[in-house]
């Protein structure tokens, strides 16, 4: 039974979305490499995807970019503590996204960068790096792990040109 925005499902009450404003046709149009990480580099919070317990898992954190390397803050204990490999290491294969997308139009863009991570090893480099990458929450946070990224998509969600209204 629906009251409004309010649906009832089983034993709780959800509030439904409002339905966004129509944005005419979209299309997807893909970004190159360098366009991709300008996007990235604009927006501080994104999700990493690493496996934990042999399960994907995804973890919302704040980045900075080191030219095209992500640059994440993790604390020792936490489910982001296995990326903290020695910079020496093979390291952790993982995926980081960011997005930035309009919740009425649906318009944006979305990139994924999929690579090793590992520990920044140089101290002074770690707390260099550091001091642009202030944790949002108040953790100690001493390990910074850079993701090097080995592929790099990205997406726009824009109007079609071909919709004139």
């Amino acid at each position: 039974m629906e009251y409004g925005n309010e649906r009832r499902t089983g034993h709780c009450a959800t509030t439904a979305a409002p339905i966004p404003a129509a944005a005419g046709p979209r299309r997807m149009r893909s970004l190159d490499r360098a366009e991709a990480l300008r996007l990235l580099g604009s927006v501080s919070l994104g999700r990493v995807v690493f496996t934990r317990h042999a399960l994907p898992a995804v973890r919302p954190v704040n980045h900075v970019l080191d030219g095209e390397d992500v640059l994440v803050r993790v604390h020792d204990g936490g489910a982001l503590a296995a990326l903290a490999v020695p910079a020496d290491a093979d390291g952790v294969v993982v995926a980081y996204e960011a997005d930035e997308i309009d919740p009425v139009t649906h318009l944006g863009w979305s990139v994924v960068v999929t690579g090793y991570a590992r520990s920044v090893g140089d101290r002074a480099e770690a707390a260099r790096l550091g001091a642009r990458l202030l944790p949002w929450v108040g953790l100690d946070m001493p390990h910074v792990v850079r993701i090097q990224p080995d592929l790099v998509t990205g997406y726009v969600l824009e109007r079609d040109p071909a919709d004139a209204g």
